[in-house]
């Protein structure tokens, strides 16, 4: 790589989130090469992948993009998306590429899109689990044919290779299915020569945009600066500062270990990262190791199974509050024995569970003895069917007695605030991802399929 440092644009830890026009602006002036951000992840979770849909709106995400292309058509430097669309699926992907369209045209620029594709064929994963290539992660066991079927979509999530060959031919924005977090941002240094470690570490680092500062709430994305022997990571906005804490602890988002992310084709190591604040706002990571490993993409599948309906009710009771554990028992007990005695076995392998929030709904664990009652609690009710009908007939059933069910019987019947009319509400099939398993692949662009749209030729057509 040459001596000047690679600076990449991270505008904001996920597409839609809300890029900043100001801080695009600043980041270009202080000389960046590319404007690189993750759009999606798991965390929402199998709903996205499964449905094919996004969790933020359009809105939001045409106005980012737009913020985006714009920058980058007049800086003349790429724009790196990774996970379109929230899950990385086809679908996903195709809706965002539907929204650069359009902006592209409304911005009146023509770019030179890829499509990297990384939703995966059934077919080809059953002849790869055949050939021993798919091995599973904890807690999940050897992957069967059965559940490669089960899934509605399939992603692999890609590292940085797909975007690195979409770049070296002349992509101006890359549109990607599902990629690391890390792999988005890390992308263009790799290609510019940098060392592995920095250049992974920059990206781990700078993932969620300004949530690696001190003032998350000041400003949206931060500039990272990755040179031969490490990497600065600053704020995009002037009020805002990196430290070393705030930069170092990023490694532990969504990562159980402290010191090793391990990511497709190797684990960066930051056992012996040195941070350093270069001034007030900009910090510097020396000692990120990179060690190679056996390629492999992360499998997610998900689909839609079975059905719930839900009903909500609030209690200030104080007897309830002061017994609160007990009237739960009590209360599931008798909606069991409802469900039992009124629809039998035609409910199927039903399922309810009472969720009190305020108490313990978040954890489901029993406060310690002894912790106060609380002022209200809300107490949700889910029952879970094989059907949507039964759900419903479900809830029906339990109706009176979620409503108006006495911790003491020889009290009057008293009646809890709900919150809907009517009470029961559909809320549709449970989606589950079913994969948590890895593929071994050879070539880091073996599954993955690159289609390209270029405005300049169709418009000239």
């Amino acid at each position: 790589m040459s001596s000047e440092p690679i600076r990449i644009i991270v505008p904001t830890g996920s597409l839609g989130a809300g890029a900043l026009e100001q801080e695009v602006r600043y980041g270009i002036a202080r000389g960046a090469r590319a404007i690189a951000t993750d759009a999606g992840s798991t965390d929402s979770g199998a709903a996205y992948l499964a449905l094919g849909i996004s969790k933020n709106n359009r809105g939001s995400v045409k106005r980012d993009l737009t913020i985006l292309m714009k920058a980058g058509a007049e800086a003349g430097i790429p724009v790196i998306v990774g996970t379109s669309g929230q899950a990385g699926g086809d679908k996903n992907l195709d809706w965002t590429r539907d929204i650069a369209i359009e902006v592209a045209r409304e911005l009146g620029i023509s770019p030179r899109i890829a499509l990297l594709y990384s939703e995966q064929d059934k077919s080809t994963l059953k002849g790869l689990n055949a050939a021993a290539k798919i091995t599973p992660l904890a807690p999940l066991g050897p992957l069967d044919d059965a559940t490669i079927d089960a899934c509605d979509h399939i992603v692999a999530a890609m590292g940085p290779e797909p975007y690195m060959a979409a770049l070296r031919a002349g992509a101006d924005i890359i549109l990607g299915g599902r990629t690391t977090d890390t792999a988005v941002i890390a992308c263009f240094a790799l290609l510019h020569g940098a060392p592995a470690g920095p250049a992974w570490h920059a990206g781990k680092v700078s993932e969620c945009g300004a949530q690696c500062t001190v003032f998350r709430d000041r400003g949206s994305g931060v500039l990272i600066s990755i040179d031969q022997d490490g990497f600065e990571v600053e704020p995009l906005t002037l009020n805002n500062r990196c430290d070393p804490e705030s930069v170092s602890a990023h490694m532990l988002y969504e990562n159980s270990d402290p010191f090793r992310l391990t990511e497709p084709g190797g684990v960066l190591d930051v056992t012996e990262a040195v941070y350093t604040p270069v001034d007030d706002r900009t910090v510097r990571v020396s000692g990120s190791a990179w060690e190679p490993k056996p390629y492999t993409m992360k499998l997610e599948g998900a689909a839609a199974s079975r059905f719930q309906t839900i009903m909500l009710i609030g209690i200030q009771d104080p007897d309830v509050l002061a017994r609160i554990d007990e009237f739960h028992d009590k209360m599931l007990a008798v909606l069991n024995h409802r469900v039992h005695s009124t629809i039998g076995e035609a409910a199927g392998d039903f399922h309810i569970s009472l969720r009190l929030y305020g108490w313990n709904a978040v954890s489901g664990d029993r406060p310690p003895e002894g912790t106060p009652p609380p002022r209200e609690v809300g107490v949700l009710f889910v029952a879970t069917a094989e059907t949507q009908e039964m759900a419903s007939q479900i809830a029906k059933a339990c109706n009176p007695y979620f409503f108006h069910f006495p911790l003491s019987m020889d009290k009057e019947l008293p009646s809890y605030g709900f919150a809907f009319t009517p009470a029961d509400i559909d809320r549709g099939p449970v989606f589950e991802f079913k994969l948590n398993h890895v593929v071994h692949v050879d070539d880091p662009l073996a599954l993955v399929r690159t289609e390209w749209i270029d405005l300049r030729k169709s418009e000239a057509a």
